[in-house]
């Protein structure tokens, strides 16, 4: 069987081609986020999964939860909620109740937060936004950091958010992980270089 992500693509394109098409990409971003959250909850996930609940009184519950933004909520997760859903831009909350209907149909409820995580990264492509992995040997100071950002924009023709850790175990320098390109300017990686070279 497939895993979540790969069965989560086409669900997660068709939502984010519809919420460009309308102007709405934020407003679902929104709505799938909140979902995340109440499916990821144990006690939902057991309650989506029953097949003895029909489709309809799955979708109902999930507007009644839609407020839940709280993470110390999670365990009420069924407490009553007013449907917020069911306010603001109706025309887009109409149709990701829509949407939430046919997963609720198909039996794939579950696969929300795989959704929700697609959506960001169509998201966040569609914007060209980038993000780049740094991990240093040592704290990178703000002068560094936006040089880094900087000249990985100018390089990539994008948007960068950068996230920085620190690896000790580098000796020194840095490496930088974009997609699946990895840039190793640390010691640690150019000992390992020389190690090859010598052993070929």
């Amino acid at each position: 069987m497939a895993d979540l992500s790969t069965l989560a693509r086409p669900y997660a394109k068709a939502a984010f081609d519809y919420a460009k098409e309308h102007h709405a990409v934020n407003e679902w971003q929104d709505y799938l986020n909140v979902m995340n959250a109440i499916v990821s909850d144990k006690a939902f996930a057991d309650y989506i999964n029953n097949p003895a609940v029909a489709a309809q009184a799955k979708v109902a519950t999930l507007k009644d939860l839609y407020n839940q933004s709280s993470p110390e909520d999670s365990n009420t997760v069924f407490k009553t909620l007013s449907t917020a859903i069911e306010g603001g831009a109706q025309a887009d909350s109409n149709a990701f109740v829509n949407f939430l209907t046919q997963l609720a149909e198909q039996d794939r409820l579950a696969l929300l937060p795989s959704i929700n995580e697609r959506f960001g990264l169509l998201k966040a492509a569609d914007a060209k936004e980038v993000h780049a992995y740094v991990t240093s040997a040592y704290p990178l100071t703000q002068v560094q950091e936006q040089l880094i950002e900087h000249r990985l924009a100018t390089s990539l023709g994008a948007n960068v958010v950068l996230h920085v850790n620190v690896d000790p175990a580098l000796i020194a320098g840095v490496t930088i992980k974009v997609g699946d390109k990895v840039i190793d300017d640390s010691v640690r990686g150019k000992l390992k270089q020389l190690k090859t070279q010598l052993t070929a």
